[in-house]
């Protein structure tokens, strides 16, 4: 009869609980539809019916540990320390968590310290470095569905900062997300907004987040412009819809703003060459056909020396171009390093480059850590190396990856 005493318990009058399970019901109750993680001391702490879902989702622990309300209070923990193994095997299984913590000081708070929520972990918003694959992006994508058998799709990749919206027809919606390949899709709550098949991890919001208007708003204030004439979606009210969704629940969910957005790319039909779910599967370009760890056109191509690289390189074989002088601008350099044997000592200095992108996503996010700023630091040298290896290469485009490969100034 305990289980069934605990439920009740959570759901009792809020005076009938202890002052720290107030607390933790108030913030859950903001948060209904994830899991929260409750700071306390050096754990974080699951109570009630997350910590039962927990406990079978990741085999931790569940016990039963004082009272509130009368009974038993159902709980689970992981340690602060190793928490992020724990958010990696959640986050696998689709699940979002919610990670509150102490914000109060002890010595001067009357009851509970007090807390609230700094960022909603979940599939297409992940930037942890350690949550991530270095070799594959990790997408959100929002859908806006028309009247006219039209759909939006915007598309956020949270850990570098790349935000693109374009549009398309219903019957090609299936093909345009096997090529962006998000982990998170937002959809409208309302019938005409159908799931679409696939993977990605589907999240309903309330109408009102796919507002036209709103949209508007929030991409002119993120992008630090008075209107939106220059990036072609001033008179796009769908994509329009679609950019506001996406861009709200991003910052909902890292509490902060996205300064390391600073612009929009709008794609056009006809860019890139269609390739359906199917044709990208038959051709294995980024998995196998058995779906396993098989050989890929990714894999076999794959001899990038970062991150970075890996992620470009995947990114051009699931958008192949339809413009030859872009691919004809590519091969140039690539030739123009063959001839000059730069491959392998560009390689080795590459090597000791950090994932800048990530990096650079995490501090505007202020989500940081000493470690990454020290990669960070260290970055100088290399890149100089890299950008002197450059210096002979004479084809268009490589003055500006020279000029890239160059920091401002020294990091102390």
């Amino acid at each position: 009869m305990a289980a069934p005493e605990a439920t009740a318990s959570s759901e009792a009058a809020p005076a009938a609980h202890t002052p720290m399970m107030r607390q933790y019901l108030a913030i859950k109750a903001q948060h209904p539809e994830v899991l929260l993680f409750y700071r306390m001391g050096d754990f974080y702490e699951l109570f009630y019916d997350d910590a039962r879902r927990a406990s079978k989702l990741i085999g931790i622990t569940l016990t039963q540990r004082g009272a509130s309300a009368g009974a038993p209070i159902p709980m689970a923990g992981v340690p602060v320390v190793s928490v992020e193994q724990y958010l990696a095997r959640l986050v696998r299984l689709g699940e979002s968590v919610a990670i509150c913590e102490q914000i109060g000081d002890p010595a001067n708070s009357k009851g509970p310290v007090e807390r609230k929520v700094v960022r909603v972990v979940t599939p297409g918003t992940l930037t942890e470095l350690s949550l991530l694959d270095a070799k594959s992006d990790a997408a959100l994508a929002a859908l806006a569905f028309g009247g006219r058998d039209e759909v939006a799709i915007a598309w956020l990749v949270l850990a570098s900062g790349e935000l693109r919206v374009t549009r398309t027809r219903r019957g090609e919606l299936a093909s345009e997300l096997a090529r962006i390949a998000p982990s998170e899709v937002l959809l409208a709550d309302e019938p005409h907004a159908p799931a679409p098949e696939g993977q990605a991890k589907l999240q309903r919001l309330p109408p009102w987040h796919f507002d036209a208007d709103r949209g508007g708003r929030l991409l002119r204030e993120l992008l630090g412009v008075a209107t939106l004439a220059a990036f072609g979606v001033e008179d796009e009210p769908l994509m329009l819809a679609a950019t506001g969704a996406l861009l709200g629940y991003a910052q909902d969910t890292q509490q902060a703003r996205l300064a390391h957005v600073t612009r929009l790319t709008v794609e056009h039909q006809g860019e890139f060459v269609v390739l359906d779910a199917v044709s990208r599967r038959n051709l294995e370009l980024t998995e196998s056909l058995r779906g396993d760890g098989g050989p890929t056109l990714f894999g076999l191509l794959d001899g990038n020396a970062t991150g970075m690289g890996s992620r470009r390189l995947r990114h051009w074989l699931h958008h192949p171009l339809r413009d030859a002088t872009v691919a004809r601008t590519r091969q140039a350099f690539i030739g123009a390093l063959i001839d000059l044997d730069l491959a392998r000592s560009l390689q080795a200095s590459l090597r000791n480059v950090p994932d800048l992108d990530r990096i650079a996503a995490r501090i505007a996010l202020a989500s940081v850590r000493p470690r990454e700023l020290a990669a960070l630091r260290d970055a100088g040298p290399p890149l100089a190396a890299v950008a002197s290896l450059l210096a002979p290469v004479d084809v268009p485009g490589a003055a500006d990856w020279r000029e890239r490969c160059l920091l401002p100034q020294p990091i102390a």
